[in-house]
């Protein structure tokens, strides 16, 4: 089939008649399909189930160095789980605390105690007459959620296939000292999928804030979900990148086995610098005797090392390949050569972006939900929930069955035909 911008009107018109016909048989089958979230699916989190049989009442609770895992105690986290969480950090353990289950969790609260402590003395956010961030788009809802919580301001910064535009970061962030940070998920990124060039991750690590508290959000939410053993991402590490250029406390890194073992259940951590876990820990003294050690001696039970790790994510590709594969494939076969939208092929994470003919996204995602089919939200992967272009949906491949994939796929590139072919329509026979 042609494109449809190279269609008469009297072409268009009978497509979009066809189209609404296939609609209403779609219509009629009371589909109920969820696709608006990253979450693991059921095959998934039985891959964890071991975690519930490594220890019993009978177990040695006991760590290495003799901390009783029952007990209070090991603020920063117990050393065996400080170890493996830094192998797949690529961090050094001692650089690193261990929390509870949640890393957004963890974000949440360090921008709290910016706001009413500040960090390493400055002045507290919340006493300045206004705090900006810069939010990379299309980008993770839920980081922008967390500021505007805050009612920090959120300045977009476009995002290219290399990471955000650096030339504007430098620029923003060394001419403006409200600016205190910039949210990054910097390994298959949240909605695209893409990873950071060695460039991007050096050019973060050389920037040059007017804000002394100016601090990079490093949320590597996905450093370890490849989706295949012959092509991964490989992204630099950034601590040491930082160090190497002379600015080790401008950043904090973040991560979690959330989407390893249980989203509910896991351990979330934070690595960064000497000074600024200094920093992190006089407050968590005061927050805190300890987070859940028992969990942590269960995760490092369960994987026993960063081979066990790693051989527990194969298992998670084999499961989420032909997921991923199944939209691309949706999405070459129905739209591909109709210059309608274009779509990212991510070699790991959790998503697939998708962008349409401007003006389109809303009306899309609607005539999904009518469909049957809940896609993300359009307008979510932008600061306060507004897309410029209307045009940009986040595809969650992940949690519905490899059979309810395809239906759902099949119903959003119908829903895409559907919305384009309307809106070219209309825009022809005004223009006529």
């Amino acid at each position: 089939m042609k494109p449809y911008i190279e269609m008469s009107v009297e072409e268009l018109s009978e497509e979009l008649d066809q189209l609404k016909k296939e609609y209403k048989t779609i219509q009629a089958l009371g589909l109920h399909l969820d696709m608006s979230r990253g979450k693991p699916c059921q095959e998934q989190l039985d891959l964890s189930m071991g975690l519930m049989d490594v220890l019993d009442s009978d177990s040695d609770l006991t760590c290495e160095d003799g901390t009783d895992c029952r007990n209070y105690g090991q603020l920063t986290g117990i050393s065996e789980a400080r170890e493996l969480i830094g192998d797949m950090m690529e961090n050094n353990p001692k650089d690193i605390i261990i929390y509870g289950n949640s890393s957004l969790n963890v974000m949440f609260d360090t921008i709290s105690r910016a706001w009413t402590h500040g960090i390493m003395g400055n002045t507290p956010w919340g006493k300045l007459d206004e705090v900006k961030f810069l939010c990379p788009v299309p980008g993770y809802d839920r980081h922008f959620a967390i500021t505007e919580y805050f009612g920090i301001k959120m300045i977009p910064v476009p995002m290219t296939l290399t990471g955000p535009d650096m030339d504007l970061v430098e620029k923003l962030v060394s001419e403006d000292e409200a600016i205190k940070g910039i949210w990054c998920v910097p390994k298959y990124s949240n909605p695209q999928g893409i990873s950071y060039s060695d460039a991007t991750v050096r050019r973060f690590a050389r920037l040059k804030p007017a804000a002394p508290d100016f601090r990079i959000f490093w949320d590597n939410a996905y450093g370890v979900h490849h989706l295949y053993d012959d092509r991964q991402d490989y992204l630099i590490e950034i601590l040491a990148e930082c160090k190497r250029a002379g600015n080790p406390d401008l950043v904090y890194k973040f991560s979690s086995t959330s989407k390893i073992t249980f989203p509910g259940s896991g351990i979330a951590a934070l690595a960064t610098s000497p000074n600024n876990m200094d920093d992190f820990t006089k407050h968590l003294r005061i927050q805190t005797i300890g987070h859940d050690k028992v969990n942590q001696l269960r995760h490092v039970r369960f994987f026993k090392d960063i081979h066990g790790l790693t051989e527990h994510m194969r298992k998670h590709a084999e499961i989420l390949r032909p997921k991923f594969e199944t939209v691309i494939t949706t999405l070459e076969e129905d739209l591909g050569g109709l210059e309608i939208g274009s779509w990212t092929n991510p070699l790991g994470g959790y998503f697939i972006m998708f962008d349409s003919m401007p003006g389109c996204a809303k009306d899309i995602v609607s005539r999904c939900k009518k469909a049957g089919v809940i896609m993300t939200g359009a307008g979510a992967t932008w600061p306060y929930g507004k897309d410029p272009n209307d045009s940009n949906i986040r595809i969650a491949p992940t949690f519905p069955s490899l059979a309810d994939l395809k239906s759902a796929m099949k119903v959003f590139t119908l829903c895409v035909r559907i919305s384009c072919a309307k809106k070219l329509l209309a825009e022809k026979k005004e223009a006529a």
